[in-house]
């Protein structure tokens, strides 16, 4: 049956200028695609990209957690679950599994207040497969809801909210919603839900939610990539057209709303170490004018260290390490939201009152045209950047589609982001800002109740009963299955054609005339070039009595020039659109940048004088010093952060320079002053142990004569310490007690082969069946059958010296004991043998994802990385294909024994230990 469609055929074509002080600069921006709708209602956009051999398959629906009611609140954040487990014909786990087969690099989805989106990368041989598969999830899905896959995916969502709360300050999204908006307000409740309504939630509220929100006449298709659009098009007919039309979405009008008075809400924090302000202010909503320049006016008032927020709290005051301030805006309304975590002693009292001296120097001082012709220069990298995938071009297309009515409105959408004048900044912080109504939220560590803001009403924080917890049973009977009729044969897979061939780029290496080797990558689909100046070193060439100079360093250089001030040097390098950033790390120091192809010489000239010419301000070294010691101190607070600095002393040694954090520790960084980093720069900067990587639209030729713009530098020998000493703990179990924790962080692991080891890419092929994606075993045990945990993983990491072998999850506090258990007893079968089958789909799975894997800049500089840092050969692409294609599920076998040892795990809990030690003694592990 042949089906009516109605086509719109649009080349999308973004002419907009951009005024930077006074020339006019005219830039050409497109993304053509075609536009038409099924009989059914849906909305199908086509784009063609053939630059890789891939395509992005995005669906969005415009349903979100505003469109449920009281009382049966998370339903959209449940379904994008549910839509994920099973539907008519594709089976119980296998839309992973299937996707990954194929070749996938990227599959996921996700919920906001406004939309559901779901979306795949894949080879373009699987188009029609996808295609299939999102078709079926859409029209066939409600046969296969049943009672068991529907408890499961609501314990997987329990989880998944009570890792997001196990964090400090968690508390800040549920007091903002809960006290902004009435309870009636589609914005009056979180997306992820209540646990109670979770727990409450029925099948059939799932199946009535689905039958109204998830039809076609709500949904929006985007094929983009290396597509064929004649064949495209037969396809989507054949799969989507005959699914049903739902009922027509009810379209909520924009609500913003207004405060009677100022809010005042405060709550204690088991896991804060530090009090935290938040005020935020009713505005608008996304796309309405009065929000760019609102988004503008964060910018000044905040986004700088000339920002009067910034000038007043962090370098007078001194009552905070940073500041924050920006526009926030939804669909139907939006805020602007300040926020301001400041030092341990401080009170909120204090901090509110100096945000309010800080909009009265904004008043008085006021700002310039330049200052707000300034926040537009980095807007068309951005648009280009945002822009470089195909899946980035087929969201912008979608998400436009629903919420704008058209994929041609970003082209208004980015003409009055680019209208925005001195004379609208001032008129919204007159309007929504000064001296109106605001939440003001005051988060306090437990028991220091005094730090809160005064006035302010105490906000109850629901404490979930460790005891208490669980799992619903599974015990359930599901009612009989009814297919749902279709007109075609669903449950035959689409036959995938050939396989692309994937062109790998190409890597050229060249030299200075200094000596410093230059390596890179040609791209040049976009205007836009990234690179980086690596000094190989970081924080193997500390004191280990001191560690943290070499990171403290590299964040200092970010301050200024010796001809130009901390502020000056950040303007330069905003008014060019770029960015430009020093970094410390483990084993390098590095100095990387990324800018239109047009403005690489000024921004590398830029990035030279930060390189040779350092500020050392006294006054900005204080300033970095006491940010790293409260960011140190703030990681004391997650769990997660607890888990991975204490395996890191334990898998490594106490006293290894390896088992430290490149930022240092709160007693190091105390201890540091200038006059070290300044050694620091004088012994280890030089051009003996500096490589270069640079991606994007430059030619070799170019690159090289822009590099030798280091000519100059003169070298020094350089020794970098060989790492050694290496002694880990006992095997055994180690406990770190969180009181009150509701999940526990559960490690599991060893030492494990170096970066630079022959095998060691051998390891990472060898564990992928174990947890190296959604599919591993440990993930689909402790998530997808016991739904303990929203995720776990297992993987080998690697550096020059030394690598880490791990397995991790955060579970519900109560499953502590079980769950420990099966990622021990699973790592030991997994060393005993590998089926062929499951093999072979971890080769599939590798090999094929190279197809999108070369895509993006950042792609290609992660790429380049291992070449520039530990010496790999230009075709190691290559060479790893064949270790994978080459492997047998006896050398799967023998490989897996030599790098996984169940008999030298270290087990790493941290939780409540009043309620989970002693259980845990009972695995005899030690």
């Amino acid at each position: 049956m042949k089906h009516k469609r109605t086509f719109i055929f649009i080349a999308l074509l973004l002419c907009f200028s951009i005024t930077i002080f006074g020339g006019v600069k005219k830039k050409e921006f497109k993304i053509p695609y075609e536009k038409y709708k099924l009989s059914n209602g849906m909305n199908v956009i086509l784009h063609v990209d053939k630059s890789d051999p891939i395509a992005a398959v995005y669906v969005v629906y415009h349903v979100g957690s505003a469109r449920e009611v009281q009382g049966k609140t998370g339903f959209a954040h449940l379904f994008e679950h549910l839509r994920f487990n099973e539907s008519q014909d594709i089976p119980q786990g296998q839309w992973f599994k299937k996707l990954q087969t194929a070749g996938a690099s990227n599959v996921n989805g996700s919920t906001n207040e406004d939309r559901t989106n779901y979306f795949e990368v894949i080879p373009k041989n699987a188009v029609e497969m996808a295609l299939w598969m999102e078709s079926d999830r859409m029209g066939f899905l409600l046969s296969k809801v049943n009672q068991e896959t529907f408890v499961t995916q609501q314990n997987v969502v329990q989880n998944e909210k009570r890792q997001g709360d196990n964090r400090a300050y968690s508390q800040t999204q549920y007091m903002s919603t809960k006290l902004m908006y009435p309870a009636t307000h589609p914005y009056g409740h979180t997306v992820i839900g209540e646990l109670e309504d979770l727990a409450a939630a029925s099948l059939q509220d799932a199946i009535d939610f689905h039958a109204k929100y998830y039809s076609p006449s709500n949904a929006t298709l985007i094929v983009a990539g290396d597509i064929n659009v004649a064949q495209t098009k037969k396809w989507i007919d054949k799969y989507f057209a005959e699914i049903k039309s739902g009922p027509a979405p009810e379209s909520l009008p924009k609500m913003p709303v207004t405060l009677k008075e100022t809010i005042r809400s405060y709550c204690e924090d088991n896991l804060a170490n530090a009090p935290r302000l938040g005020m935020e202010y009713p505005t608008v909503e996304e796309f309405n004018k009065d929000a760019y320049a609102l988004e503008f006016f964060g910018r000044i008032f905040a986004g700088s260290k000339k920002s009067p927020l910034y000038k007043v709290i962090v370098e007078e005051k001194k009552l905070a390490p940073s500041v924050t301030a920006r526009q926030g805006s939804s669909e139907i309304a939006g805020s602007f939201d300040i926020a301001v975590t400041a030092f341990p002693t401080v009170k909120l009292g204090d901090v509110e009152a100096a945000v309010k001296e800080a909009f009265q120097r904004f008043e008085k001082d006021g700002f310039t045209d330049k200052d707000v012709e300034r926040q537009k220069a980095g807007i068309e990298y951005s648009f280009y950047s945002q822009s470089a995938s195909v899946l980035g071009k087929a969201m912008r297309l979608g998400d436009y589609n629903i919420f704008c009515g058209s994929p041609d409105y970003i082209a208004t959408d980015l003409k009055d982001r680019m209208s925005v004048t001195k004379e609208d900044v001032w008129r919204v912080y007159n309007k929504y800002i000064k001296g109106q109504n605001y939440l003001l939220t005051s988060i306090v560590p437990k028991g220091k109740v005094d730090l809160a803001a005064p006035d302010s009403k105490l906000w109850v924080v629901q404490e979930e009963s460790i005891e208490k917890q669980g799992t619903k049973k599974k015990e359930v009977v599901n009612a009989p299955y009814v297919p749902i009729p279709s007109k075609i044969d669903r449950t035959k897979e689409p036959v995938k054609g050939p396989d692309p061939v994937v062109n790998i780029p190409k890597i050229w290496k060249d030299k200075t005339v200094n000596g410093i080797s230059v390596y890179g990558i040609k791209q040049s689909e976009l205007p836009l070039v990234q690179f980086a100046i690596i000094l190989k070193g970081g924080m193997l060439l500390d004191n280990p009595d001191m560690i943290g100079v070499g990171s403290l360093t590299a964040r200092l250089m970010n301050e200024g020039t010796k001809t130009k001030t901390p502020v000056e040097l950040r303007e330069a390098i905003q008014d060019l659109g770029a960015n430009i950033n020093v970094n410390g790390g483990n084993e390098s120091i590095t100095i990387s940048g990324g800018c239109l192809a047009s403005k690489l010489n000024e921004t590398f000239a830029l990035a030279k004088e930060m390189l040779f010419e350092p500020r050392w301000d006294e006054k900005e070294f204080e300033l970095a010093k006491s940010q790293t010691i409260e960011g140190l101190k703030r990681t004391e607070t997650s769990p997660a952060s607890i888990a991975q600095s204490v395996f890191s002393k334990l898998v490594y040694g106490q006293d290894n320079i390896l088992a430290n954090e490149s930022a240092g520790t709160i007693k190091s960084v105390g201890k540091i002053t200038t006059d070290d980093l300044k050694k620091y720069y004088e012994q280890y900067f030089s051009p003996s142990v500096c490589k270069i990587s640079i991606v994007g639209d430059i030619t070799q030729e170019k690159a090289v004569a822009l590099f030798n713009g280091l000519k100059d530098w003169k070298a020094k020998e350089v020794k970098i310490p060989n790492v050694t000493s290496l002694t880990p703990a006992k095997p055994g179990i180690y406990f770190v007690d969180i009181p009150g924790a509701k999940q526990s962080q559960v490690f599991a692991g060893h030492l494990g082969p170096s970066y630079t080891n022959p095998n060691f890419y051998k390891a990472v092929v060898i564990n992928h069946r174990l947890g190296g994606d959604f599919n591993g075993i440990l993930n689909m045990i402790l998530r997808e059958k016991k739904s303990f945990t929203y995720g776990a993983r297992s993987g080998f990491s690697g550096a020059t010296y030394a690598g880490i072998f791990l397995a991790s999850s955060a579970v519900q506090s109560n499953s502590t004991y079980e769950s420990t258990q099966i990622v021990r007893d699973e790592i030991k079968k997994y060393t005993e043998g590998i089926l062929k089958e499951d093999l072979d789909q971890v080769k599939s799975t590798l090999l094929k994802s190279n197809s999108g894997r070369f895509e993006t800049l950042m792609q290609l500089s992660g790429m380049l990385a291992p070449v520039v840092m530990y010496n790999l050969p230009f075709d190691y692409i290559k060479q790893r294909e064949a270790i994978v294609q080459q492997m047998t599920p006896e050398e799967h076998t023998k490989l897996s024994q030599n790098f996984i040892h169940p008999d030298k795990l270290i087990y790493l809990i941290v939780g409540d230990k009043a309620t989970q030690f002693d259980k845990l003694k009972e695995l005899g592990l030690g």
